[in-house]
């Protein structure tokens, strides 16, 4: 895995190279993707391994990104292990019977790793089918955001009951996110069995939190799922510029960080030894390319504080995203990211000691 960019990225060991993939590039923007999933539910789209294959591959053939993601849902081992649930269009996750009593949280299944056979036949395909020097992502949901819409029942703004379970009853709480946990490190277990050389767990929802409810009742559960393997791994959330330290302690090499802060100040926040993923921010995408272009280096240039830089953006691709813009934006970190990197590198201040 020594030439893969994104391994090397994450592990701090990045030499000239500055690898970039985005979140959600497998679907959503593709014309290609949205023949492909055409009448197709998105649960059994993920449980079918020549359409998680191709949806995979189409980006990197697209846009010559570093690395393919696995395509699936956080959902997915939820839903596999029994737990009524449908993704629907334009809404999300929506629970069938959501979690309100005690009862409930101990009557969650357990994961059968059998059940996700189809899952690691696809993962297997796809690393075949990589070339050697691109990297291979699976990932998970962390058990706060898994929680949220279990509790919550779908989508939600305020995350109102999930937060009011965490303080009403916290040994209920923690019994739900250990079982989440358990389903998720399952999940991963199985992509990185099956070929997957990296991972990223999405908190996606744990910016909402206090950064003390985040450290007593969060990050141990999300620190579970990470220690569960042993690739690189990455941790990501939406807003969580005031949880960055404390992302840091939950054991990933990379930090994925939104657009709302710069990585050279995510960096400080987050320690040494760690990596970075991001940042440009994805609503930029629809600005005219002289805008994106100088934003793009930007990021690169602040990423450069950190010991490793994963170019991405601070959230998903839109899916209104010009797929042409995605691949410029590639030919740019690719051309111009080792020079900006070297250039802003050699320039920075180095802390004094006692700072």
């Amino acid at each position: 895995m020594s030439n893969r960019s994104v391994v090397a990225a994450a592990r701090c060991h990045q030499g000239a190279a500055l690898p970039v993939w985005f979140m959600r590039q497998a679907g959503r923007s593709l014309p290609e993707y949205r023949e492909l999933r055409r009448d197709l539910p998105m649960l059994d789209a993920c449980r079918t391994p020549e359409v998680v294959v191709e949806a995979s591959l189409q980006p990197v053939r697209r846009h010559g990104v570093d690395a393919a993601i696995v395509y699936s849902d956080i959902m997915l081992p939820l839903a596999q292990a029994g737990i009524d649930l449908e993704i629907r269009a334009g809404v999300g996750p929506v629970i069938a019977d959501p979690i309100r009593t005690a009862a409930q949280v101990r009557s969650l299944p357990e994961l059968d790793p059998s059940s996700l056979a189809p899952i690691a036949v696809a993962v297997g395909a796809i690393r075949a089918a990589l070339a050697p020097e691109r990297a291979l992502i699976g990932f998970a949901g962390a058990p706060f955001t898994l929680a949220s819409y279990l509790v919550e029942g779908g989508p939600s703004r305020d995350y109102a009951r999930t937060k009011a379970l965490m303080a009403a009853d916290p040994g209920l709480w923690d019994e739900l996110c250990t079982r989440l946990a358990a389903m998720s490190a399952t999940f991963l277990r199985v992509q990185v069995d099956a070929g997957a050389d990296v991972v990223q767990v999405f908190d996606s929802w744990a910016g909402s939190l206090a950064a003390a409810d985040y450290e007593r009742q969060v990050l141990p559960h999300s620190a579970s799922v990470l220690g569960s393997v042993r690739v690189p791994r990455i941790h990501f959330g939406v807003g969580t510029g005031e949880l960055l330290a404390l992302m840091g302690r939950a054991g990933a090499e990379v930090v994925g960080v939104d657009w709302r802060v710069p990585l050279d100040e995510a960096a400080r926040r987050i320690g040494p030894g760690r990596a970075v993923q991001g940042n440009l921010d994805p609503a930029l995408l629809g600005a005219p390319w002289p805008v994106i272009a100088e934003r793009a280096r930007a990021v690169i240039r602040a990423g450069a504080h950190a010991p490793g830089h994963i170019f991405n953006l601070g959230h998903g691709v839109p899916a209104g995203a010009d797929p042409a813009v995605l691949t410029r934006l590639v030919e740019l970190v690719h051309t111009e990211g080792p020079a900006l990197r070297a250039e802003a590198s050699a320039t920075r201040e180095e802390p004094h000691e006692g700072s």
